[in-house]
């Protein structure tokens, strides 16, 4: 009987992690928003860490979390690192690619609560006296990560935050452009 229930429980172990492996090995999460402002004045606010305290929604989950700015004050090289609460973690972002009124592309490495390494980009489309803005993350899938994903819709959850920012960075802009 036991050897049976623990060959059972084998199985099912096998199953999961096949199903866990064979799930995607990259992701992409990706909102857009269309923005009351010139692509300069979009740019200007993420191309600045300094910043993003005003829209970013991860900075609002914990607006006690230590952070620190070095490298470069804007652009290619700024970097911007954050030690918070559980719904925040610890990590870095660095700029590694800024190309004026089209793309930013931002390097993301989680520390805590687990590791991992991503790519967000910004991108920036003029669209008559508005800008369409899309932000997104992407990056490989590990087994933590898939298995994470079997559980957690991760595009609905990060989605859903960068809908967040978006709609704040829209207002910020809004606000700038008027002025």
């Amino acid at each position: 009987m036991l050897k049976n229930i623990l060959l059972g429980l084998a199985a099912i172990v096998v199953v999961l992690i096949v199903v866990i492996a064979l799930q995607p090995a990259s992701f992409r999460i990706s909102r857009s928003a269309t923005m009351a402002a010139p692509p300069a004045v979009v740019f200007a606010q993420v191309n600045d860490f300094h910043k993003w305290a005003a829209w970013n929604p991860w900075q609002k989950l914990d607006p006690a979390a230590k952070n620190t700015y070095s490298g470069a004050a804007v652009g290619e090289g700024a970097s911007f690192a954050w030690d918070g609460n559980s719904e925040v973690g610890a990590g870095r972002m660095t700029i590694i690619e800024s190309r004026p009124n089209d793309l930013i592309r931002v390097q993301l490495e989680f520390l805590r609560p687990m590791e991992a390494t991503s790519t967000a980009e910004f991108t920036f489309r003029p669209s008559g006296a508005q800008t369409a803005v899309t932000w997104s993350m992407s990056g490989d899938n590990t087994f933590v990560g898939k298995a994470f994903s079997l559980f957690v819709d991760t595009d609905q959850m990060v989605g859903g935050q960068f809908e967040k920012g978006l709609a704040d960075l829209r207002s910020v802009v809004e606000t700038t452009a008027k002025n």
